[in-house]
């Protein structure tokens, strides 16, 4: 099998493009894919300061070494999420990384910062651990970058994640997700934009990339993630792939081209600042506070008749679908 690009003996097949590739043109795929993406959403330029929530895991690291590449303004945000072992190791890695591509990194602890690590918060309250630690994730992301000054986020989610989470937003027509899970959410007061370069990219082509690019990153599995919801989307996915190469990117990506304009009209929520912290949020206060009130044991001041902060909080953790990268879940080997 050749190479698609160049003619020189083929090393990784990618079926859903019915193409092959040698490995130097494989690694140019990849970033070209990754280049591709942000001109034509407009996601950044090269004066942009662009911070990447980086977990060690393959994608989100693939994702920094393809913008360093690229020569974008790339600072790398990990946080720690007290999840014993796994999270030192993921930490380690993250670090020896940034160390190796002498990039900037920016860490930070949950415990030490917010008061409570995620194995807590998934024992105290009516959430589950998987939808705590996205939305602790998203809320220290936005902040971080504001405080610091960024321009965007951009995040590692792939192809894979992307398609299990609109099957899953679908599934239960929840409109208001829909309507933000495009490539690109745009800056709103106290939010930054949200990117995500590698939503044209499978999770096997992310893992052939650091493979090849030499990239260490965690393969264990978060060992918090089992029995989600999301992986069950994600096997539901993997079995229509099997048999029909190039469903999960026709599915998303016609979403992206032809579906995400008819759902724009669901994303109109006026955000205010939460009364607790400063942050863009719908009500008096943002659903992060709310539960980490609920972790710690603390109540956050309400007027009588006020809707109940535990139960409006619940509801909102417990019908959330995040996408897979947000754990830290990984392949279960390393290469392609």
């Amino acid at each position: 099998m050749k190479c698609r690009r160049c003619g020189a003996q083929a090393a990784i097949e990618v079926r859903r493009h019915n193409a092959a590739f040698c490995e130097g043109c494989f690694v140019h795929h990849v970033q070209e894919s990754v280049s591709r993406a942000i001109r034509s959403h407009r996601m950044f330029g090269h004066r942009d300061r662009v911070l990447v929530a980086v977990s060690g895991g393959k994608d989100s690291l693939g994702l920094w070494d393809a913008l360093l590449e690229l020569g974008y303004q790339a600072t790398g945000l990990y946080l720690g999420l007290g999840i014993g072992e796994y999270s030192d190791r993921s930490g380690q890695v993250t670090r020896d990384f940034a160390a190796g591509q002498g990039a900037e990194l920016i860490e930070v602890d949950l415990r030490e910062r917010y008061g409570y690590d995620i194995p807590t918060g998934g024992r105290k309250g009516s959430r589950s651990t998987c939808a705590v630690c996205g939305l602790s994730k998203r809320y220290v992301f936005n902040r971080e970058a504001v405080d610091h000054g960024f321009d965007v986020v951009a995040t590692g989610h792939n192809l894979d994640d992307e398609a299990a989470t609109l099957l899953g937003n679908t599934l239960r027509w929840q409109t208001e997700y829909i309507a933000r899970q495009f490539p690109v959410l745009p800056k709103r007061e106290g939010m930054v934009r949200k990117v995500k370069p590698l939503y044209r990219l499978s999770e096997l082509e992310t893992a052939a990339y650091a493979f090849l690019r030499g990239i260490d990153y965690i393969v264990e599995e978060c060992p918090l993630v089992a029995g989600n919801t999301q992986l069950k989307y994600k096997d539901a996915m993997n079995a229509l792939e099997a048999g029909s190469p190039g469903t999960k990117a026709q599915f998303y990506l016609g979403f992206v081209d032809r579906g995400a304009e008819l759902f724009r009209s669901e994303d109109t929520a006026e955000l205010a600042p939460c009364e607790q912290c400063g942050q863009p949020t719908t009500g008096r206060f943002c659903a992060f506070c709310r539960a980490r009130a609920q972790v710690l044991g603390e109540r956050l001041g309400r007027p009588e008749g006020d809707v109940d902060d535990d139960a409006q909080t619940a509801g909102e953790l417990s019908e959330e679908v995040l996408p897979v990268e947000m754990y830290g879940r990984a392949l279960s080997r390393r290469g392609p």
